[in-house]
């Protein structure tokens, strides 16, 4: 902490925040468990949706978008971002306010920046949370979150927050914790800046047609909504495909599960959190709060997800085989799903690149 000091001191931070933050900082060592904790267990995106996408969170948010109409709607008037969507998010990160954490932010980077793993990273955001409290946006008693150093009702980083933060109610502070009108904005500003598109929506659920080559369901084939349905795709519910100049199509679940043309406004909300399970939850609760429906298409519920032992051996099998899919690591990125793409086309299956017992146990026989 004393080297951290002078640096933050040579940065510019003034003495009065350095005391204020630093004088009582606690090392907390749950911080450091949770950050070392990688859970085996992965879920299905099914789990996810029925667990984020609740008719009690759909509920909660109808109520919270009466309530804070106000705020949303000057948000939405600025940025171009719909109110459906920024409850979604709110309802995502902190269950509309009601769990964004309770660990004092400056603790939490203090320690992971001490323990080293991610350091660099801790560090640098530790800085930014010093601005923060140098700018008088925030108290450091206020200035709480998650263990990993997320803030306020949105989970900003304190480098997001610098970025992307707003003082929207004019009291000449950027308050994502208690400002309703801070938090609608900061967060349409983030999702605007990350390349929302006004107007259009995040996605649809859609039928693809017969023959389709699933693999081309992948973020890197874009292509304009008048190609996708010159090939036969069409909305679930027989409304007009959204009028998108690259949208993709995603494939959740692989070829037996629901089917989605998603474009740039899905692009923005992996942007603020890199997860395409959380993208969706997002797209489909603000949805449910407009009134819309949920998924159509059945879910492949008989499909077990893998464990991330399972996803090490997968990985470790694809290489064996010469399907490059990367370092092993236990995670499923487009390195992974491109090796098993690749497989799948060698024997004859629906290119899909999604993991499953039956594919393991394929590649493991001699």
């Amino acid at each position: 902490m004393a080297d951290f000091r002078a640096s933050a001191r040579a940065s510019g931070i003034s003495e009065t925040t350095l005391r204020s933050a630093f004088d009582n900082v606690q090392y907390l060592p749950r911080v450091i468990e949770l950050d070392r904790a990688q859970p085996e267990l992965t879920r299905t995106v099914w789990d996810y949706l029925e667990n984020a996408v609740t008719p009690q969170r759909v509920a909660a948010g109808q109520d919270k978008l009466q309530q804070f109409r106000n705020e949303s709607e000057a948000a939405a008037s600025r940025y171009g971002v719909p109110p459906g969507i920024l409850f979604a998010i709110w309802g995502m990160e902190s269950n509309y306010g009601s769990n964004y954490g309770n660990t004092p932010t400056v603790d939490a980077l203090a320690t992971l920046g001490f323990e080293g793993r991610r350091g660099d990273w801790a560090r640098a955001e530790l800085l930014a949370a010093l601005k923060i409290l140098d700018n008088g946006d925030i108290a450091r008693e206020r200035m709480i979150g998650s263990w990993a150093g997320a803030m306020g009702q949105t989970q900003f980083l304190p480098s997001n927050f610098l970025a992307y933060a707003v003082d929207a109610d004019g009291d000449g502070r950027r308050d994502i914790w208690g400002s309703m009108a801070d938090v609608m904005a900061s967060t349409a500003n983030f999702l605007s800046r990350a390349g929302w598109q006004a107007g259009k929506p995040w996605g649809v659920e859609v039928r693809l047609p017969p023959g389709f080559d699933f693999g081309r369901a992948d973020t890197a084939v874009r292509q304009s909504t008048a190609r996708w349905a010159a090939e036969g795709l069409r909305a679930v519910e027989g409304q007009q495909l959204p009028e998108f100049d690259d949208g993709t199509i995603l494939l959740p679940a692989g070829a037996r599960g629901p089917a989605f043309l998603v474009g740039p406004n899905f692009r923005a909300i992996l942007r603020y959190n890199n997860s395409t399970s959380y993208a969706l939850a997002v797209g489909l609760l603000a949805q449910r709060l407009g009134g819309g429906s949920g998924v159509q298409a059945s879910w492949p519920r008989d499909l077990v997800a893998l464990t991330r032992s399972q996803l090490l051996e997968l990985q470790t099998a694809l290489n064996q085989r010469g399907f490059a899919s990367g370092t092993p690591d236990g995670v499923m990125g487009p390195a992974t799903r491109d090796g098993l793409r690749r497989y799948q086309r060698s024997v004859g299956l629906p290119a899909d690149g999604y993991p499953s017992a039956e594919l393991l146990q394929r590649l493991q026989q001699p």
